[in-house]
């Protein structure tokens, strides 16, 4: 069990890799470049000073406005830099704090990116996920070999699963959703299963309380399933294995 000092300090990493995902989710999908030009104010187009860009702090400190011209900045900032630092103080508490953080908090920060830009655009971008999958197969050969067939098979067979999905209902998920799922093998090996049945779940609550709200109409809504793989995703790297003994143990009752 990490202690209170390690999990700060992952969770500081956190909050600086949440900033960063900020610039991705709003960058990628427009092809524009991550590292120039500086931040800006989308209202003034002045750029970010440094200390007005301090990972939630600023936004609170400013009163959710830019210094400048007092337009309104976006929660979304403050609320995915909040996130991915308590989901990587909540990964390290439950992983440990060891070599698997090299690969356990690259693919949550990857479920959270991918999260929020499936959200905006309705897309799952290749930039992401082709470097998400060579990491997950080098960094697994340095930290885990022996983890790497039992990586191999379930990413394999978690876009296999995905991929019958999407051909028996193309409106519900599209390839990126397959990919994503592939992706999501490679680093939690089993414990994709209940990564997947989580998302599954999720997304049917969802469905069904959209249809009680909305009616039939509901069922011509696109809802994007990234979201809910990603929950999964967290899930499992949460208590995936909890889940897959609580799993066998009732088998054998």
């Amino acid at each position: 069990m990490p202690g209170a000092a390690e999990i700060v300090f992952v969770a500081l990493i956190g909050l600086a890799i949440g900033s960063f995902l900020n610039v991705v989710v709003h960058r990628l999908p427009l092809g524009e470049s991550l590292s120039t030009p500086r931040s800006r104010c989308a209202g003034c187009g002045v750029a970010i000073a440094t200390y007005d860009n301090i990972p939630v702090v600023s936004w609170i400190a400013l009163g959710g406005r830019c210094r400048n011209c007092k337009a309104p900045i976006s929660a979304r900032y403050p609320i995915v830099e909040a996130l991915t630092a308590a989901t990587f103080a909540a990964v390290a508490a439950a992983r440990g704090f060891d070599a698997g953080l090299a690969l356990e908090l690259p693919f949550a920060a990857v479920l959270i990116a991918v999260a929020a830009i499936d959200l905006d655009h309705r897309i799952v971008p290749n930039r992401i996920l082709l470097p998400a999958a060579v990491w997950g197969i080098a960094a697994g050969l340095a930290v885990w070999t022996g983890f790497m067939p039992e990586a191999l098979a379930a990413g394999a067979g978690a876009f296999a699963f995905l991929m019958l999905a999407a051909l028996a209902y193309p409106a519900g998920m599209g390839m990126g959703d397959v990919k994503l799922a592939g992706v999501m093998g490679l680093y939690l090996g089993l414990e994709v299963i209940p990564a997947l049945a989580a998302a599954f779940v999720a997304g049917t609550v969802v469905g069904l309380a959209m249809i009680v709200r909305e009616g039939g109409g509901a069922r011509k809504k696109g809802v994007p399933f990234a979201p809910f793989l990603a929950l999964g995703g967290l899930v499992s790297l949460l208590v995936g294995d909890d889940l897959i003994s609580l799993y066998a143990d009732s088998l054998l009752e």
